[in-house]
């Protein structure tokens, strides 16, 4: 997401209702709303921002449709909140250890492989922990990304315990002096307390071996399955404590407002967005060039 274009044509454009309208009125905010709502931003998110742009113009603060339109971008903006809220937290010493969780058929093992091969890129020494050992076409996918993306990759048997696969990549990061280890998790959802289970297993594994808990646990998310998305979120927070997200599959068929929406009712910053198929179509989120690309 390193410029404004990558977004362009990925959500549908509100620019037109501001066109050849000289006054703000309430045809003009109607239409805005029912926009907002097309690109998938939930009706509360919608009436929150919205109440912002009618108090100011009742104030009247604003004069005509542009000035609805900067404003507009200037209170998404701030719901998504601070750019360094949406950064990958880094180790002070020692491997960064970065869990990827979400349900099956997401993007969740591909936005790994994609994570791996831009940090590899970057420099990093990068281990991969196929910790989904209930299905074995993840850990033979996470094989691929190994070797596409240049890292390391840590497995084992069919069915192994998944705590014990990530202690393996841990210890693996110490003795090779790697930087980062990313830890692909099952995504099944049947029962909730074995999800909790397994997560919380795995948690306690990298305090005891690290001293800490995961720097990062993150939910990927496919960006079309809109308002699913929000349910999705509020389960893997409970189980496992989700620090960001990760939106896969924003091309253009995904409207992607429902970032705005689980900034806004679930406090989770998106941290990366997957806007291709290439291994490199992996890109950080910057809420301004986010807004500014929704918006055009």
């Amino acid at each position: 997401m390193a410029r404004r274009g990558i977004f362009q044509n990925l959500f549908q454009s509100v620019d037109t209702l501001f066109t050849g309208r000289g006054k703000v009125d309430d045809e003009l905010l109607e239409e805005l709303e029912e926009a907002l709502l097309a690109a998938d931003l939930s009706l509360r998110t919608v009436d929150k921002i919205l109440d912002e742009v009618r108090e100011r113009v009742r104030d009247g603060r604003l004069k005509d449709a542009n000035d609805v339109r900067t404003t507009l971008m200037s209170v998404i903006v701030d719901t998504l909140g601070k750019p360094e809220d949406h950064r990958l937290s880094i180790a002070p010493s020692g491997p960064t250890v970065y869990l990827m969780v979400g349900v099956n058929g997401v993007g969740k093992t591909t936005s790994l492989g994609k994570l791996a091969y831009n940090e590899v890129q970057a420099g990093k020494k990068v281990i991969l922990a196929a910790a989904d050992t209930f299905r074995a076409a993840a850990a033979d996918q996470l094989a691929i990304w190994a070797e596409r993306s240049g890292a390391e990759l840590i497995r084992q048997h069919e069915n192994a315990d998944p705590a014990a696969v990530v202690f393996d990549a841990i210890h693996a990061a110490k003795a090779r002096g790697a930087d980062l280890v990313l830890v692909d998790t099952a995504g099944r959802l049947h029962t909730r307390t074995n999800l909790m289970e397994e997560l919380a297993k795995i948690r306690r594994v990298c305090e005891r071996e690290l001293g800490r808990a995961p720097d990062e646990v993150l939910l990927t998310l496919d960006a079309t399955t809109g308002q699913n998305a929000v349910t999705q979120a509020k389960e893997f927070t409970q189980a496992a404590g989700v620090t960001g997200i990760v939106l896969a599959k924003l091309d253009g068929t995904a409207r992607g407002g429902i970032v705005v929406t689980l900034r806004e009712e679930l406090g989770i910053p998106v941290k990366l967005v997957g806007v291709g198929e290439k291994p490199g179509d992996l890109r950080e989120f910057h809420p301004d060039l986010f807004v500014q690309a929704m918006l055009s």
